[in-house]
């Protein structure tokens, strides 16, 4: 592995630096404004102006708006802008997943329609493939769509769905043939999240954040010229952009060992001793200290492939299974060493503006978003290690004849 910059490579750096230098929000800026839709406001202004700086969609195509640049180059422009306090998550779906799969699947003409705005910030997508019933086996998704003529009649209910209540778009997976075994007969389509008989409604999640959505079709019309893709054969659409997925979400982010140990030095102990020298949990520290160098590293195989110009292996599977986990134990061990505080959440009363509650809230959807523990582990185990693939009884099954219960 190489850990360091090409001449080419420190060159793009230093003038990514040198543009969010002079374009990059103050510290807290983000952070400050009072309501969603200020934030979501900023997000979309915040687009906009990395597209004019040349750094919205470094690696895709200068033909269609993005910069025509390498991955590693997004890669150290990514870095580079995680030291700013910028609107983060807010287009992550539009360009990692959504926009991607039109790219390789449409024409020319209807993927300049909606890559221009996108760009611009003026249009987000979002994802509609989960479903209540489905879990993580996406291949059971029941909502249905029915032909006639030209058009598709659009009926079920989807969830978990992340930005739908600010998108405009969203990549959808209906069922079309239900008489076919399950992978077979699914169709993609793009729709207006402004149809009617779209309803969202946000989930309010532990946090205090509603990020995820329900959203239920009710006789929703969608065209024919909309579809993604040949009809009943959605499950190979969906697997581009699954794949994009795998590469878009991380392990969960949140406080690291570095800050546990430095709060845990500003905790006083039953003993009367800083929390930091207990043995117990300075062996703690020490477990996630090697899970995280190991993601590191791991990380940089990435980096080294995709500075060669290779496609990266399996290691985004493996990085998210361990960071997720060790983000959620962070959190957890933190509170508890906090004794009785450890419970309260309020950030002007609690240890460390309780950052860890606030972690461990969220740190179970690093551990759901872009494939769940139990289908990373799959993953790991029959594409790495070569392990016979679990038994599927229902592959060949046609769906309608699959038992509901």
């Amino acid at each position: 592995m190489d850990f360091d910059d090409t001449d080419e490579e420190a060159a793009f750096r230093k003038t990514a630096r040198d543009w969010l230098a002079a374009n990059g929000p103050a510290k807290g800026w983000f952070a400050s404004l009072p309501t969603d839709a200020e934030k979501l406001q900023a997000a979309r202004d915040w687009q906009r102006t990395k597209f004019e700086g040349g750094f919205a969609c470094i690696t895709w195509p200068k033909e269609v708006g993005g910069g025509g640049g390498t991955s590693i180059q997004q890669v150290i422009y990514n870095q580079e802008e995680a030291k700013y306090d910028v609107p983060r998550g807010y287009f992550d779906v539009t360009f990692g997943m959504c926009l991607p799969t039109l790219m390789k699947v449409l024409g020319a003409d209807a993927t300049k329609r909606f890559i221009g705005p996108a760009l611009l910030g003026e249009e987000a997508w979002c994802q509609l493939f989960s479903e209540p019933s489905a879990g993580s086996d996406l291949a059971g998704l029941r909502m249905r769509a029915v032909q006639t003529g030209n058009t598709w009649m659009v009926n079920g209910q989807k969830v978990w769905t992340s930005g739908a209540h600010f998108a405009d778009y969203g990549l959808l997976l209906v069922r079309t043939s239900p008489e076919k075994p399950k992978h077979r007969g699914l169709t993609m389509f793009w729709v207006d999240m402004r149809s009617l008989g779209i309803k969202v409604q946000p989930i309010k999640q532990m946090s205090g954040r509603s990020m995820f959505n329900e959203v239920w079709f009710d006789d929703v019309e969608v065209n024919d010229n909309q579809r993604i893709g040949e009809v009943d054969d959605g499950w190979r659409m969906s697997l581009v952009t699954l794949m994009n997925e795998r590469l878009s979400i991380g392990g969960g982010s949140g406080p690291t060992y570095r800050d546990a140990m430095k709060t845990a030095a500003e905790i006083t102990g039953l003993d009367g001793r800083p929390a930091s020298e207990d043995r117990a949990f300075r062996e703690k520290i020490a477990e996630w200290y090697i899970a995280s160098k190991g993601v590191e590293l791991t990380g940089f195989r990435t980096l080294t492939a995709l500075s060669r110009g290779e496609t990266p292996g399996p290691e985004s599977s493996i990085s998210k299974l361990v960071s997720a986990n060790t983000a959620q134990a962070v959190a957890l061990e933190m509170m508890d060493v906090q004794g009785e505080w450890g419970g309260v959440r309020d950030a002007e009363e609690s240890v460390a503006n309780a950052v860890y509650q606030m972690s461990m809230m969220m740190s179970p959807g690093g551990r759901l978003a872009g494939g769940t523990d139990e289908v990373l582990r799959n993953i790991v185990a029959e594409r790495v290690l070569g392990l016979p693939g679990d038994i599927r009884v229902d592959k060949t099954v046609p769906f309608n004849k699959i038992p509901t219960s």
